[in-house]
């Protein structure tokens, strides 16, 4: 039986030894993924102060493997394993969102151990593809990370109201919400007001688009016990917290933009009531400098105000 790699967390970066476990482990002993999740150290989802840092990769399953002008940035998964790596060592970073394929791999690596694991239910409709809008889930389902014994489940829901393909998509959505709630498992919905534009899907991003967003996707599913809110961070923040009483995350802004003005912005809606914490990926995994622990830190910061 492969035995997970632990790597310290005072030194990073995973051996070659450690990937060359890792593979042999996918390649000859698939019974040690389930063990692997099945055996790390849990942490209750809330606790503490409250507040929440979670990593986001879920965005290789997507094909969006682009950071700034280099649109492959993503494309080497053993450099993003060590990102991963780097940025799970740094205090006040509570865990990690992914699809199945990122949450085995950092299982495997010993990684995951007290820190919260949030399973992504991806979406099928890649950008750029002529079926964009068919967002059916093609990652995790409910029952999945219940076996798993993830921490919570995350869903992208795009609402465009001149594409019936969104009928089905929140349907699908209503569906996932119910699940989760049945299984007490909590659930993070990131809705977006969405539209055709010259080709290619648009999120809307106006204040009130959010706000409609929020309102719709709130209602989704037989029970809201155990829904949160991802939501982006907008003019006038205040407004869009008003639309709900469910706990609500952040997730990152452009990685093009000034991150000194993109963190005070963070720190303005973190102080919001019910909002709980960050989500953020590409923005600090692959930052402007490339200082992946100092982006970390400043996040971490912000929202645990260490």
């Amino acid at each position: 039986m492969y035995t997970p790699d632990v790597v310290d967390v005072g030194s990073p970066l995973i051996s070659e030894e450690a990937f060359a476990r890792l593979r042999a482990a996918r390649h000859g002993d698939p019974d040690s993924i389930p063990a692997a999740l099945a055996t790390r150290t849990r942490r209750p989802l809330v606790r503490g102060d409250g507040r929440l840092f979670i990593v986001a990769a879920d965005h290789p399953a997507r094909g969006a493997l682009g950071v700034r002008k280099d649109p492959m940035a993503m494309a080497s998964r053993y450099e993003l394993l060590q990102r991963l790596a780097l940025a799970l060592s740094r205090p006040g970073v509570d865990g990690v969102l992914g699809t199945p394929d990122v949450i085995e791999d950092l299982a495997l690596l010993g990684l995951l151990d007290d820190r919260i694991a949030v399973g992504s239910m991806n979406r099928g409709g890649l950008r750029g593809a002529v079926f964009e809008m068919d967002d059916r889930y093609t990652g995790y389902d409910v029952e999945s990370m219940v076996d798993s014994r993830l921490d919570a489940a995350k869903l992208l829901v795009r609402i465009n109201l001149k594409d019936p393909a969104t009928a089905a998509t929140m349907e699908a959505t209503a569906r996932a919400v119910t699940a989760s709630a049945k299984a007490r498992l909590p659930i993070m919905l990131e809705p977006f007001i969405s539209e055709w534009v010259d080709g290619r899907v648009v999120n809307d991003l106006s204040t009130e688009a959010v706000i409609s967003s929020v309102a719709i996707a709130s209602g989704l599913g037989a029970a809201s016990a155990y829904s949160w809110m991802k939501l982006p961070v907008v003019p006038d923040m205040a407004r869009v917290m008003e639309a709900t009483t469910l706990p609500t995350l952040l997730l990152g802004g452009d990685s093009e933009g000034d991150p000194e003005a993109m963190y005070v912005s963070w720190a303005n809606a973190l102080q919001l009531p019910g909002v709980h914490g960050l989500i953020v990926g590409r923005t600090l995994l692959y930052p402007q400098d490339d200082d992946v622990a100092k982006a970390v830190d400043i996040a971490a910061s912000l929202v645990h105000g260490n």
